[in-house]
């Protein structure tokens, strides 16, 4: 990565790599104060109940906003009969992680008390899907939300938040792109609270400060409000330390050659679901980077259509 713009790709890859189809219905899930956090509903236009499939964006928990719908997803829940739901939530670092995952809870709660009359949806059948911090959030999910899930879809997401890889200076970061300075890195962020859907807004600031955090391993710091080595505190925001044999039937997908959240946090992933009993897949793309990046196209397909193929099934 030897850009800015690079680094945009990386962190809105689901985002930059589609199109979406227009919007059929925004709904306020949530109000904080003078902040409304909404999900794009995207449905045909009739009362059928039909099954669900949430997608939650990426973006470092920083950027992003639920625009970044991948263009696939929505064409396989056409092609389905399918409802799609994209949600906001809050960015960091003007609230803390643990305010994005109250973010979290309310749009599921929102889903099911509201979700069978206001949408037409059946919460009962609904799979959870997203990409980088996305799919973060999606593991999140599958440990808060209540009942399950039917499936979970994780895109090159991760199970921890305090692990070396965000916690230590990124060596890649480092040496790709120049070093960020400090004043202009907190001169993009610190201002209202922002779910990344406001008109007009630039996300390269947003960007640079999540640079900066990984060119000085602050990331974890800045974006949950807790020391790193509080691990007491950040237990109950990771994952991999959370699954049960309860956990919902999980794919990962996810490149060797990753940058920027390492492949080894799928494989941990993984292996607790492995000693937990837990039904999953891991779907590798050697040599693929962030996003597959760089992969061979011919397995970068065959990875998303294993994805695909396999919210289908679970819809069912």
């Amino acid at each position: 990565m030897k850009s800015l713009l690079s680094l945009g790709f990386l962190i809105n890859v689901c985002s930059a790599a589609f199109t979406a189809e227009p919007v059929n219905m925004t709904h306020t899930y949530k109000t904080v104060g003078d902040v409304k956090i909404e999900a794009d509903v995207y449905r045909p236009d009739d009362a059928t109940v039909r099954p669900v499939v949430v997608w939650i964006h990426g973006g470092a928990l920083i950027t992003g906003n639920k625009a970044g719908v991948p263009k696939n997803l929505l064409d396989l829940c056409r092609d389905e009969g399918c409802a799609l739901v994209s949600i906001d939530y809050r960015l960091a670092p003007e609230v803390k992680l643990p305010e994005i995952i109250a973010d979290l809870d309310d749009a599921f709660a929102w889903l099911r008390k509201d979700g069978p009359k206001l949408l037409h949806i059946d919460p009962d059948r609904m799979v959870v899907t997203g990409g980088s911090a996305g799919g973060y959030l999606t593991l999140m999910a599958g440990v808060r939300v209540k009942p399950r899930p039917r499936a979970i879809v994780a895109y090159w997401g991760y199970g921890d938040v305090d692990g070396e890889w965000y916690t230590k200076p990124s060596e890649h970061y480092r040496t790709t792109v120049p070093l960020v300075p400090k004043d202009e890195a907190y001169k993009g962020v610190g201002g209202k609270v922002l779910t990344g859907s406001e008109p007009g807004l630039d996300f390269k600031p947003r960007s640079r400060f999540y640079l900066y955090c990984r060119q000085n391993g602050i990331w974890t710091k800045e974006v949950t409000g807790f020391d790193p080595s509080d691990t007491k505190k950040l237990d109950p925001y990771c994952p991999v330390r959370n699954v049960t044999a309860e956990y919902p039937a999980t794919m990962l997908v996810h490149g060797t050659v990753d940058t920027d959240v390492p492949y080894q946090l799928s494989v941990n992933m993984a292996n607790e679901f492995e000693r937990k009993k837990v039904p999953y897949e891991l779907v590798t793309v050697e040599g693929a980077g962030h996003g597959l990046s760089g992969g061979d196209k011919k397995l970068v397909a065959e990875a998303h259509e294993k994805a695909l193929a396999f919210i289908k099934k679970s819809l069912k």
